[in-house]
Parts: structure tokens; C-alpha cells; sequence
């Protein structure tokens, strides 16, 4: 098991249950994850295509900047079963009270909401990405959404520092991808505030690390794991990209030294 610790972000090439199990105990203050779907069709044989099939239309662009990833192509029990094991272990890696949101598309919605209960976590909710500009079809209903199911670590502190989130969010799916299922930065942005400002944000399926580009663009820590070498590569350049970039707008604020401050704020 390979690490790169960047800024502050350390990042895990490996498996995620490994990884996961070798954590400290209360490690997180969230876990925040775009898992393998183990979705894209409604029969067994159509999860076993490629992800670029399952996940890309024929005339995609990005078909050819990406690459397939694996783990995504278990039936529904293993799937299940698997899922529960590594949400458990997400759990034992996170502080009483985190919070923990896992992605998920409609075909799998149901079975999310369940291992993440099967995994420990108390199930709180739903929330919503409404993709802007989805694909329509004929005859059919647009399959426009994906979805957060989100719970946390036993009871939830309301006082944490974090405001008041919305329940429903409309992005845009990102144009140029370097990830087969590649979520846009505003998208993750929003998630990771619901983690309590500087904490720990965990990613146990990182891919090209957008989770922890937008952890670290709103001041958070990060720890990300991957098990596919080339998106592992990835996700380290452009973390470290982030990082540079945060230091340049940095270096371009004016400093505060005499600026003069109204009467009766300190």
C-alpha cells in the first residue's frame, strides 16, 4: 500500500476496505464517497460491460481520455454485501457524530439506503444532484438525478459550525473528464459542507480526487484512497494543482496590515 501525503491531503493507493481497516479509530469528522455503482442495466449481463459502455454514450469525447475502473460489476447480493463491510469499516475510521454521505444512481437507491444502516450509520436522509442539461428519452421519464444517501455516526451535534444546507442540488455533469463518472467540483464542494470547518473529510473511492480538490479549496483536510494506479496518479496532479493554486490566490490577496476597521468591529 503506496501513500503520497500532499498539503493536507494524504492520499492511499490500495483497496478501500484495507485501507479503511488500517485508520484510527475516530479518524474522520466526515466520509464523503462516489462509490462503484454496480449499476448501468437491469439485468446481470449489463453490469458486466465496461464502465466506458455502461457510463459514456457512444459519442462521447471522454471515451477516450478515460479509462475503465473496477468493482463495479458485482451482482446485487455481493454488492450488498460488500458495500456493508466497507461502510462499517468507514464508520469505525470516523468521530462519534460524523456525518456520512455515499452516492448512488436510482437503480441501486434502495440497496444504498440499506447497507449504509446495515453498515452502523443512522440513516438520515436523501439529497438530490439534478443534472442541468440530462439526456432526454423518448417516451420515457429523463433520468436527471443521482443521489446522496446520508446518515452519520450516531447521534449529530447540531452545533458544529455548519449552517443550514440545502436538500437539492442542480450542477451540471463536467464537459471534459479525466474519470469514467468524474463528479463536478461545485457538486462535491457542497457536500463536503457538511463537514465542520478544518476536519477531516474521508474518501475511501477517491478516483480523480474532485472530493478532495473541493475539501481542500474550503479549508478541510483529506484523506482519499484508490486502487487503480493510473486514477490514483491522477487524482495526486491534481491535488497538488489545487494546492498550488489556493497558494497563488493567497499571494495575490492585498495584505490586512493597516487596513482600518469600522468603529465597534473586532
Amino acid at each position: 500500500m503506496r501513500s503520497e501525503t500532499i498539503g493536507n491531503a494524504t492520499l492511499y493507493h490500495g483497496e478501500a476496505l484495507e485501507v479503511l481497516q488500517s485508520l484510527e479509530p475516530g479518524t474522520a469528522d466526515a466520509v464523503i464517497t462516489d462509490p462503484p455503482y454496480s449499476s448501468g442495466g437491469a439485468f446481470r449481463g449489463d453490469r458486466a460491460v465496461d464502465t466506458k459502455t455502461k457510463y459514456l454514450s457512444t459519442g462521447s469525447g471522454n471515451r477516450e481520455k478515460t479509462s475503465d475502473f473496477g468493482g463495479d460489476n458485482r451482482d446485487q447480493r455481493s454488492f450488498h454485501f460488500w458495500s456493508t463491510l466497507w461502510s462499517a469499516a468507514a464508520l469505525r475510521a470516523s468521530k462519534p457524530g460524523a456525518p456520512a454521505m455515499f452516492f448512488t444512481d436510482w437503480r441501486q437507491l434502495p440497496i444504498s439506503t440499506d447497507y449504509l444502516q446495515a453498515g452502523g450509520w443512522v440513516w438520515r436522509g436523501i439529497v438530490p444532484w439534478v443534472k442541468k442539461s440530462p439526456r432526454p428519452q423518448m417516451g420515457r421519464f429523463t433520468s436527471a438525478a443521482e443521489y446522496v444517501v446520508w446518515g452519520s455516526a450516531g447521534p449529530m451535534p447540531v452545533d458544529r459550525g455548519v449552517g443550514c444546507l440545502p436538500g437539492f442540488y442542480e450542477f451540471h455533469v463536467p464537459g471534459e473528464r479525466e474519470h469514467v463518472t468524474q463528479k463536478p467540483v461545485p457538486l462535491m464542494a457542497a457536500m463536503v459542507e457538511i463537514c465542520e470547518p478544518g476536519g477531516l473529510v474521508l474518501d475511501p473511492f477517491m478516483g480523480s480526487g474532485t472530493t478532495g480538490v473541493a475539501a481542500l479549496q474550503l479549508g478541510r483536510r483529506f484523506i482519499g484512497c484508490e486502487q487503480s494506479l493510473q486514477y490514483f496518479d491522477v487524482a495526486c496532479r491534481r491535488i497538488e494543482e489545487a494546492i498550488t493554486a489556493g497558494r497563488m490566490f493567497d499571494e495575490a490577496q492585498p495584505p490586512l496590515q493597516g487596513l482600518l476597521v469600522p468603529e465597534g468591529v473586532a
